[in-house]
């Protein structure tokens, strides 16, 4: 049973309401099913709208916030624990041993860095947590490209898809969660 997710998103809305709304939906779900939030701990953008659906629905949520970035990123005072950390190293670890799973949202430049950290580790037997992308309206469909070049032009030990699971709604999600169990 996963009993808390990692999710990598946004500190910003982006263009697609999708997006928030697609984060909302995964943030109600997690509540009623009783896993733990582990998130960026901003109160901003898609990590707003995922941190207080699952608040709003009764779920446990834990945020963990570069000190740097709590200007920036607003950190949510209106959630179950915030840990302010030093720095982006800590807080990507601290994330990482707190789930079960993860689960990448839209985002920019943290979020990539955050899902590409994560199949390093899995790569390379660090750790074996199964990673979710949610390709929202196509959001990643050119970055799947370019990582299937990746596999294509010989720069990955393996499948690529063996570490990474695409879905392109919050219900593939959940279903696969439920059908794989950790």
């Amino acid at each position: 049973m996963y009993n808390s997710l990692a999710v990598f998103c946004g500190s910003r809305q982006g263009n697609n309401p999708i997006y928030a709304h697609y984060a909302a939906q995964l943030g109600v779900w997690m509540a009623e099913h009783k896993i733990t939030l582990i998130y960026g701990g901003g109160s901003l953008g898609i990590m707003g709208a995922i941190a207080n659906n699952v608040m709003g629905h009764g779920g446990k949520v834990i945020g963990v916030i570069p000190d740097l970035l709590t200007q920036w990123e607003v950190g949510h005072k209106n959630i179950t624990q915030l840990h302010i950390v030093p720095d982006m190293h800590i807080r990507k670890k601290m994330m990482y041993e707190l789930c079960d799973a993860a689960v990448v949202l839209p985002g920019g430049y943290g979020t990539l860095d955050e899902l590409f950290e994560m199949l390093t580790w899995n790569s390379l037997n660090i750790h074996s947590k199964k990673i979710i992308l949610l390709n929202a309206d196509g959001y990643y469909t050119h970055l799947l490209a370019h990582i299937k070049n990746m596999q294509t032009e010989g720069f990955l030990h393996e499948k690529w898809s063996d570490r990474l699971v695409i879905v392109e709604t919050p219900q593939a999600i959940f279903n696969f969660l439920s059908e794989n169990k950790s």
